[in-house]
């Protein structure tokens, strides 16, 4: 029951948000000022990798997963740069307003709503992308699991989280939610943040090297 309860509460938040994701002044304006550096981190971690060389499109023919996708703010320069997308949102309005863009922009992305607890995809992947997700999630090691299952031989998974500290409760949540408003209050719940210690103890244990 409590499960339940974490999951419509995570739902109906993101859900009551979805008309702002395209908004550059809106309430995920944080996330547009840093979508830029994501894609050049994402870029300069696998490109080498894959010894591609198209400068123009330097994602060319790679399979990107991007789970927990929200209105596609990610999925969509990665389709710029040549990468085959798949977006996954447990949320259906996101992926409504995610595929409405993406037709406005010209892109072909696949975008698929699914709850990643009970996550089912067909094909498997080159990388996969969880940014802000796992720190919503109530079982992210199940989540993750199910993640390295779709990986392709040699495949990626790139994480972006808030580290539990007292220092990100004070900055992350309190002042960044309540104070400046960057962020939608409500989005984080301290006791959920997860330390890199233990993700990258759980990635080791299920034989992915951190980098």
């Amino acid at each position: 029951m409590i499960n339940k309860i974490n999951e419509n509460k995570e739902f109906n938040h993101f859900r009551d948000l979805s008309n702002q994701w395209w908004n550059p002044d809106g309430k995920f304006k944080i996330l547009h000022s840093i979508t830029p550096l994501r894609i050049h981190y994402i870029k300069k971690n696998i490109i080498n990798r894959h010894k591609i060389k198209n400068k123009k499109k330097p994602l060319f023919n790679l399979d990107i997963l991007d789970l927990g996708c929200g209105g596609g703010l990610i999925c969509e320069p990665l389709s710029r740069l040549g990468a085959n997308v798949t977006g996954v949102d447990f949320v259906i309005k996101n992926i409504e307003v995610a595929r409405k863009h993406a037709i406005k922009s010209n892109l072909n992305i696949l975008y698929i709503k699914q709850n990643l607890s009970s996550l089912n995809l067909k094909k498997k992947y080159d990388v996969i992308i969880l940014f802000e997700v796992i720190e919503h999630l109530d079982n992210w090691r199940k989540i993750i699991s199910k993640s390295i299952k779709l990986l392709n031989p040699k495949g990626r998974i790139i994480f972006s989280t808030i580290n539990r500290t007292i220092l990100s409760k004070i900055l992350a949540i309190f002042i960044t939610e309540q104070i400046l408003c960057w962020v939608p209050k409500k989005t984080h719940s301290y006791d959920k943040l997860i330390k890199p210690e233990e993700l990258i103890s759980f990635m080791e244990k299920n034989k992915m090297k951190s980098i």
